[in-house]
């Protein structure tokens, strides 16, 4: 991006946050009723609405759109700059009233995660940066965990993920597993240093972490799929294999925890 239109992407990210919230506040977390999509996902009414403001705040032409909540009419695939945003992250958390969801932008250049904006209504926690302008936390400027081993490193797991026994492998490692909703706003808590570690190594869509990763990298932290490489969006199919993120000095002590998960390069070559 340029400068201008970084400027301009983050305007926008803030803008659509702001819009995001107003959103949000006709809404009680606890208190709302969701139906069940195929696969047993919940969505909400909640989530409708804010698909449909961030879609007016955030789309001008020549851009493409990639959401949870829209329909993929593939079009995307010919933008170079496309919109990748979850209009409600951790929805199951937001429908029991857990603390623990968020509405999730990205802006994704030649399939680069390049800015994003993330948005914690509940507990009023605004994560926003681009590879161009570092990341903010709340307005001020952050940085990821600069921890150099695992020993006593926090490292942030998915609340499902552990409810259905997939953490406990990890039982009994020299770090502390906490359990958390969206994964989005656990790749925000990476991306400003308030936890160590997070890592899902089950399937996503690239709505659920291309936000956190462009947060992630713009701060200076590691992130890397599970065949070892940047992320890349803007595929036909956006289901990737699982997603890795940490300080930066944490690459090769997380790498080495996770090397009988990882998987041999090109694994998701038929994605594009």
């Amino acid at each position: 991006m340029t400068p201008d239109s970084n400027a301009d992407t983050l305007r926008r990210i803030e803008s659509a946050i702001e819009a995001a919230q107003t959103v949000f506040s006709r809404f009680t977390a606890g208190a709302i009723e969701a139906e069940y999509k195929v696969g047993h996902d919940p969505v909400t009414e909640a989530d409708r609405a804010l698909d449909a403001v961030l879609r007016k705040e955030l789309l001008r032409d020549g851009e493409g759109w990639l959401s949870e909540e829209s329909v993929d009419d593939f079009s995307r695939l010919e933008k170079s700059r496309v919109w990748v945003v979850d209009p409600l992250d951790g929805t199951r958390e937001f429908v029991a009233g857990i603390p623990e969801f968020c509405v999730s932008i990205a802006m994704v250049e030649s399939g680069i995660p390049v800015a994003g904006g993330i948005c914690n209504p509940a507990t009023s926690e605004v994560f926003l940066g681009s590879l161009e302008s570092g990341v903010t936390y709340n307005g001020r400027p952050a940085r990821p965990s600069q921890r150099t081993t695992l020993d006593g490193a926090t490292v942030l797991a998915s609340r499902s993920e552990t409810k259905r026994g997939e953490w406990k492998q990890f039982e009994g490692a020299n770090f502390r597993v906490r359990p958390m909703g969206s994964v989005a706003y656990k790749l925000a808590r990476i991306a400003a240093g308030l936890d160590d570690i997070t890592f899902t190594l089950v399937p996503k869509n690239e709505w659920d972490v291309a936000a956190g990763v462009a947060l992630v990298t713009s701060a200076g932290g590691f992130v890397s799929t599970l065949e070892n490489g940047p992320l890349r969006c803007n595929h036909r199919n956006p289901l990737i294999t699982g997603l890795i993120a940490s300080g930066p000095r944490l690459r090769e002590p997380l790498l080495s925890l996770l090397e009988g998960h990882m998987q041999p390069t090109g694994s998701t070559a038929s994605r594009s």
